[in-house]
């Protein structure tokens, strides 16, 4: 089999899915995740490995080695996700919410972080207790990268129901704009605490200039670049006229700031700080929030991107569930595995309720609004499912135990929030009476 044939089956398999999904009344996501689970190398990777499950992620695994090849989808789907998300940053949208929506969004995500951060760190000692400190799982790698994917919240499941009961009221209108801010305040905090997991990863000089400094630099860079790009294509989208070359510009935007985050981390070598790991996820997003803002007609624009992204997003989910490394449940691993997962998902709600409930109280909003807002943002997929493909591909490799160990806990977390999350929702609407009987 060659790799063409091999996406041409993701593909069609991954469509299939979503049908079906539809029919269990499922998210479209999760069965996605379990084709790439299907066509991975722990299923359909069997019959080209001689059956040979715990060596499924070898480099002698052909379908394994498919799955590595095609890395390069998820870093690109990345790319369109985080442009994606820029959208929502028009300063006239900005300006009407006003600030009590963005104290929301800083606390409710602050509070995920730190509560996953406090429930990572109390296992990260116990266990080393038990098993030495020399030999664990938990690691502070392990710990500030959860962290940092668990501000990230997804919006799909909570809007389908929004529209599914025409829910209106307080709860909804605080809801909505939460939802839209809330990845931009992850693909920042996974910026930072991502930057000083690599950091202690690495084990090279832990001064304060690579662990606070170096980070740091990074974003600044980041910024930069991603608004450098911003202008740049909205200067040039006065040139172009029709939609498909203006489509053509945002594209080349993305590719070209995932191009310069390589550029630095393979090429570039700077004094002191060495290669830079840039947040092209940062880079995307501002060149999209600058597009929107400086070319007044950027709307039919974005509506051409939003054609071209669903094959991409499919394929996106379809090769982090390949990259799902079963054999952990058939190893030592399994039991800790489900401690960090259990871990991340009981501590990122009880974050994420008491930072939605802090916030609303101090910026005196509805009681309702402060009783039932952090229910509404459980559910958990895209953007956190690519940060942890991300971030265990650039902690360890792919087939490491870490990355893989980063991407199964993210899965199974995601699979639950997504099945639960959607009816804690219409629970909470319905107690706050936004939902018409």
């Amino acid at each position: 089999m060659n790799i063409f044939l091999y996406v041409a089956i993701a593909v069609i398999i991954g469509l299939l899915s979503s049908r079906l999904m539809k029919l269990i009344k499922l998210p479209n996501v999760t069965g996605y995740l379990l084709t790439g689970i299907l066509i991975g190398p722990c299923v359909l990777g069997l019959f080209f490995n001689n059956f040979d499950f715990q060596n499924s992620y070898s480099n002698s695994s052909e379908i394994f080695n498919f799955v590595d090849q095609l890395s390069w989808i998820s870093t690109l789907a990345l790319g369109f996700i985080a442009f994606t998300i820029g959208n929502n940053f028009k300063f006239s949208t900005i300006k009407v919410l006003g600030k009590r929506v963005v104290i929301i969004t800083i606390f409710e995500a602050l509070g995920a972080a730190i509560f996953v951060f406090l429930g990572l760190t109390i296992a990260h000692f116990v266990e080393g207790a038990i098993v030495g400190f020399e030999n664990q799982t938990i690691t502070w790698p392990l710990v500030l990268t959860l962290s940092a994917i668990s501000c990230a919240t997804a919006p799909a499941a909570t809007l389908l129901v929004i529209k599914q009961y025409k829910a209106k009221g307080p709860v909804v209108n605080t809801l909505l704009p939460v939802v839209a801010l809330d990845d931009a305040a992850a693909l920042i905090m996974f910026s930072i605490l991502f930057g000083i997991a690599k950091t202690i990863q690495k084990g090279e000089d832990l001064d304060l200039v690579v662990m606070i400094f170096s980070p740091i630099l990074e974003i600044v860079l980041s910024i930069a670049i991603g608004i450098i790009f911003g202008f740049v294509i909205s200067l040039l989208a006065k040139i172009f006229k029709s939609r498909g070359n203006r489509a053509g510009l945002c594209i080349f935007a993305i590719i070209a700031n995932i191009g310069i985050y390589y550029l630095f981390l393979e090429v570039i070598d700077l004094p002191i700080f060495g290669h830079l790991e840039l947040s092209y996820l940062l880079m995307c997003m501002l060149s999209s929030a600058i597009f929107i803002n400086a070319f007044k007609s950027s709307a039919p624009t974005m509506e051409r991107i939003d054609d071209i992204t669903p094959t991409i997003f499919m394929l996106f989910f379809v090769m982090s569930g390949a990259n799902l490394n079963l054999t952990i449940f058939a190893s030592n691993q399994v039991g800790i595995l489900l401690i960090i997962a259990l871990t991340y998902l009981l501590f990122r709600v009880i974050g994420k309720y008491l930072g939605s409930y802090f916030s609303t109280s101090i910026t005196r909003s509805e009681p309702t609004v402060r009783k039932y807002l952090g229910f509404t943002l459980i559910p958990q997929a895209g953007v956190a499912i690519g940060l942890a493909t991300s971030a265990g591909r650039s902690l360890s490799g792919t087939a490491s135990e870490l990355g893989s160990i980063i991407v199964a806990s993210i899965l199974i977390s995601t699979i639950i929030y997504e099945l639960v999350g959607p009816v804690i929702t219409k629970i909470s609407l319905e107690k706050a009476n936004e939902i018409s009987k």
